[in-house]
């Protein structure tokens, strides 16, 4: 998926106050829109902030997934 980049328009930047850019970055992020609308409003609208901050509050880390592939 290509976002256009348009004049004034940065592609690492989330719009949520654009319907496209919420929906197109929600998708990307694999989070709901109030989800992504609230990580804006915690750390900004810089796309790698906020993926990083979504990952921290709900993912696993490496070693949680290595653990778990252990005990099948």
């Amino acid at each position: 998926m290509t976002t256009e980049n348009t004049e004034g328009v940065s592609p690492d930047r989330i719009d949520v106050s654009n319907d496209a850019s919420l929906r197109e970055w929600a998708k990307k992020l694999d989070t709901t829109h109030q989800q992504l609308k609230d990580a804006v409003r915690t750390v900004g609208d810089r796309a790698t902030d906020v993926e990083m901050h979504l990952k921290g509050s709900r993912s696993t880390t490496n070693d949680d997934r290595i653990d778990e592939t252990r005990s099948l």
